[in-house]
């Protein structure tokens, strides 16, 4: 589990939820598709062959679509906020966020769901960039360690909020397909800030999260 800790700072929210691909150089979409056939090649078949022809094509446009976060910026998908909540300064829930992510050591599937929790201060965002902002995130080459932390910490940079909770419980492949082989395995992570890494607020959101 990760230790809880109370609301980082604007600056070191910023770094974690930076791009970490900004300063690389993309390859051409050429060179990917000659990526893929060189490991097709290593895998023990042949590229040329019928079946095979459109398969790197196809590869590239899958990677565009798994790994489209690192074209999304984190902290824009919540810029737009809300200050009329009627006085609302309690629990905001929302569970169940699907989650598809790539492990960054075997660069196998990540999957499972987050649930995010935040105490309004002032604002509040709409729900449905809560699941942008998993999407934005999981779509990278990830451990759910860093996901866990990526989503609350960019959350409370951005909003400001009394106290952010987030839970992401997932099944990695790298475990299941390969290694030991382990099926049914999943792996829950958690990051509390602010109000609910303090009692009684601490076993409250648990208590609602995993139940």
């Amino acid at each position: 589990m990760l230790d809880i800790d109370p609301l980082p700072s604007s600056s070191a929210t910023a770094n974690a939820a930076q791009d970490p691909a900004s300063a690389a150089a993309r390859p051409s979409r050429a060179e990917a598709e000659a990526a893929v056939r060189t490991l097709i090649r290593w895998a023990g078949d042949e590229p040329s062959r019928e079946g095979l022809l459109a398969t790197p094509a196809r590869v590239v446009r899958a990677y565009e679509e798994w790994f489209a976060g690192y074209r999304q910026d984190p902290a824009g998908v919540l810029s737009r906020t809300f200050g009329e909540v009627g006085g609302y300064d309690d629990l905001v829930l929302l569970r169940d966020i699907p989650l598809q992510s790539t492990c960054e050591h075997h660069m196998a599937a990540i999957r499972g769901v987050v649930h995010i929790a935040y105490l309004p201060s002032r604002r509040v965002v709409g729900i449905s960039k809560l699941a942008r902002l998993v999407e934005a995130l999981g779509r990278r080459l990830q451990i759910q360690e860093r996901l866990t932390s990526e989503i609350a910490d960019t959350l409370a940079n951005v909003l400001q909020p009394r106290g952010v909770a987030v839970i992401v419980q997932a099944s990695h492949e790298c475990l299941s397909s390969r290694g030991v082989r382990l099926h049914g395995v999943s792996m829950l992570t958690r990051r509390l800030l602010g109000e609910f890494a303090q009692e009684p607020r601490r076993q409250e959101i648990l208590a609602m999260l995993a139940g």
